[in-house]
C-alpha cells in the first residue's frame, strides 16, 4: 500500500521539479520518488558487474573476511 508523506520545498526547487515533471508528462510526486530511487540505485547499491568485481576478488574477500572475525573477537576499535 502507498503511503503519503509531507514534503517543504523552496519555491526555487519546486519550480525546477515542476518544469521536469511536466517535460516528462507526469505528477510532480512520481518524478521525486523516480528520481530519489535512481539516486539510491546510482549511489547507495551495486550493480551485478560490480558485486562480480567484488566476489572475485580474492583478497579483498580475504581481508574482509578478517576484519569479520576481528569484530566478532571484538578486536581493534571504533574510529570516527
Amino acid at each position: 500500500m502507498s503511503k503519503t508523506i509531507t514534503l517543504r520545498l523552496s519555491e526555487e526547487n519546486y519550480k525546477i521539479f515542476r518544469k521536469l515533471a511536466d517535460r516528462d508528462n507526469r505528477p510532480i510526486s512520481n518524478f521525486i520518488e523516480t528520481a530519489v530511487k535512481r539516486f539510491i540505485e546510482h549511489n547507495v547499491f551495486v550493480d551485478e558487474f560490480e558485486m562480480e568485481e567484488i566476489q572475485n576478488n580474492v583478497e579483498l574477500n580475504k581481508s574482509l573476511k578478517r576484519g569479520i572475525a576481528d569484530m566478532k573477537l571484538k578486536k581493534g576499535r571504533m574510529v570516527e
